[in-house]
């Protein structure tokens, strides 16, 4: 079923480890909607990062900037003929690493970059943010294997966790739905995932919550 009328624009978010590109592949095929992925494996500096994130966090963070204004410009353009788009990032998210990452100096230079390129990003009509304790994301990250993220530690995903929580607590451009997915699999149980798809389709504005309980037994 395409819900498309009501839901033009949906975007995942949440701490690295938590689903997040997961759960927007899957919700782009129930949605019948085009995929707007972050590509971190094409960043050909962040291994460096995660190995001397000092020396490493300007180029890094850069990168990534110019990779998201680069969809956000193609996003506004696929807007005139796609009807439903599903992402796994938030431009916002951007100058959220980088005020965590980078020091006073490089967050200024990263500022003035940030201005000039004029982003605009459309608002979607529903965040779905995913939370998850720190030892549940570590356990998914070490899981999911890629190379680069073998040396993320438990002390750097807290903080990335708390900035999310810190920048959603204060979120209210869109509706947004905050879910527990500490102890659900929205991937590949049937039952979390349509739980969590009816809860999406029943949200116009404001912010809800999610709390799947396990199944009594």
């Amino acid at each position: 079923m395409n819900d498309s009328r009501s839901l033009s624009h949906i975007v995942v978010e949440g701490p690295i480890g938590v689903g997040k590109t997961s759960l927007a592949k899957r919700l782009a095929e129930t949605f019948d909607a085009q995929l707007m992925l972050e590509d971190a494996a094409s960043n050909p500096f962040l291994e460096k990062f995660y190995s001397d994130a000092r020396h490493a966090a300007l180029p890094t963070q850069m990168f990534f900037l110019l990779q998201r204004a680069k969809q956000i410009q193609s996003l506004r353009q696929n807007q005139l003929f796609t009807s439903t788009v599903v992402s796994d990032f938030l431009l916002e998210k951007d100058p959220l690493f980088a005020r965590l990452t980078l020091d006073e100096d490089e967050l200024s230079l990263y500022d003035m970059m940030y201005q000039s390129l004029s982003l605009d990003a459309p608002v979607p009509d529903l965040v779905v943010y995913l939370q998850a304790p720190v030892d549940v994301l570590i356990s998914r990250v070490r899981k999911r294997g890629a190379d680069y993220e073998r040396m993320l530690d438990a002390s750097y995903l807290k903080k990335v966790s708390d900035a999310y929580a810190e920048f959603f607590y204060r979120y209210d451009a869109s509706a947004l739905l905050i879910v527990n997915a500490a102890d659900i699999d929205l991937v590949n149980n049937t039952r979390d995932y349509q739980q969590l798809v009816d809860h999406m389709r029943r949200i116009r504005s404001g912010r809800h919550y999610l709390n799947p309980l396990p199944i009594a037994l």
